[in-house]
């Protein structure tokens, strides 16, 4: 008998145990929700509750109502509606699929004279201390941020399309005139003529950069995506590489000790990096190799080389390289007009580094682009020198 009652007991002590951790579980529970809702009371955004198997609205803050124009019953519609993918965001839950337990997503009501916008953040909420699965979530008025951003579109639509007829208009002036000169040129020189179609596809180049930069349609989608402010520095060469031309081989060499990420603007600095390339297949022969390479620098940071096997810069020109438009004596026969390498460098300063060139006229040229890499929070390693275009002065 004594074994049996000891087994009991331990019985109803491990019951009364499990008891109060529930207990103390529900009441943590309880104290969460209401400081949930003593935050959602003086939040702008709406703030809700919402159990996940009945659809029932168990709570949403004030804020709701004066958003919405709607009062509560209608909210309760809203909501029901609006939950009706939570059954399958479970079922993908309990096959192991985590990826929708928190989901941001837009909807529409009407209101007023026309449609609010709203933005709905929603997670679920594992069932504790048997309450049912909860979804917990904000709603927010996004309305005046898109009718912002339209707005924000079509005036750069607008502004796209005139500055584009401003170019075109005395860019189709000089190519009539171009096009007379040929048509009507037949008893001039041949060096004349060469220079007539010279003109001419200097004038396709243009339209074809305003096609590219300057249309309605580029403009207006200016913004409409947050810009990548970092890339791993492995795969901005590799994209750099992949512009190189088939008549010019490319050699990578890259150090495994390169960093994960390079903070920069990514647009700007693939910039700088094709047009280091470029220059590189202008002025170097078809079939020679052109080298990239990528390591950590000795004085810290990271720097970027791009070799040619062309004939070099001249000891006398190695001060204006990378002023803007200067063109060097073997410029001469390449079409350009002297901004690529004030291009690039500027680029470069813009993010704090620095662009310089070793040339030696047997061994080509050496393009040395050097980047900082942070070394403390809100610190970079920026170099001492800038461009005087880049200058606050």
């Amino acid at each position: 008998m004594l074994p049996l009652f000891l087994l009991l007991l331990a019985g109803a002590i491990l019951m009364a145990l499990r008891f109060v951790q529930l207990r103390r579980a529900l009441l943590r529970a309880r104290a969460g929700e209401t400081q949930f809702r003593l935050l959602a009371e003086h939040s702008r955004d709406a703030q809700f509750l919402l159990d996940a198997t009945t659809f029932e609205l168990l709570y949403i803050s004030p804020a709701a109502q004066r958003m919405t124009g709607l009062d509560l019953p209608a909210l309760r519609e809203h909501a029901a509606r609006l939950a009706v993918d939570v059954p399958a965001r479970l079922r993908r839950w309990q096959d192991g699929d985590t990826s929708r337990l928190t989901l941001l997503r837009e909807a529409q009501l009407p209101h007023g004279d026309g449609q609010l916008a709203l933005e709905i953040t929603s997670t679920l909420v594992e069932r504790m201390a048997g309450r049912p699965w909860t979804l917990v979530g904000s709603v927010r008025d996004v309305t005046q941020a898109q009718q912002e951003e339209a707005q924000r579109a079509a005036e750069q639509k607008k502004f796209a399309s005139m500055l584009s007829h401003e170019f075109r208009t005395p860019l189709a002036t000089i190519d009539g005139a171009a096009q007379r000169l040929v048509a009507t040129g037949g008893g001039a020189d041949e060096a004349t003529r060469k220079r007539y179609v010279k003109i001419q596809a200097a004038v396709d180049r243009l339209l074809a950069m305003i096609d590219d930069y300057l249309s309605p349609e580029r403009m207006a989608a200016i913004g409409r995506e947050r810009a990548a402010d970092g890339i791993a520095p492995l795969l901005l060469l590799q994209q750099a590489a992949a512009t190189v031309p088939a008549s010019h081989p490319v050699r990578l060499q890259l150090d495994e000790d390169l960093p994960a990420r390079l903070r920069c603007d990514v647009a700007g600095m693939a910039l700088a990096m094709k047009i280091l390339l470029d220059n590189a297949v202008k002025f170097s022969p078809a079939g020679s190799p052109v080298t990239l390479e990528g390591r950590l620098a000795r004085q810290g940071g990271v720097e970027f080389v791009v070799r040619d096997r062309g004939p070099g810069v001249p000891p006398d020109e190695m001060a204006q390289v990378f002023d803007k438009g200067y063109r060097g004596r073997f410029a001469s026969g390449h079409p350009g007009a002297g901004l690529g390498l004030y291009m690039a460098r500027a680029v470069v300063e813009v993010h704090g580094g620095s662009l310089q060139i070793d040339s030696g006229n047997e061994e080509g040229a050496a393009l040395r682009i050097w980047l900082p890499l942070p070394v403390a929070a809100g610190k970079i390693l920026a170099s001492a020198e800038v461009n005087r275009d880049n200058s606050l002065t």
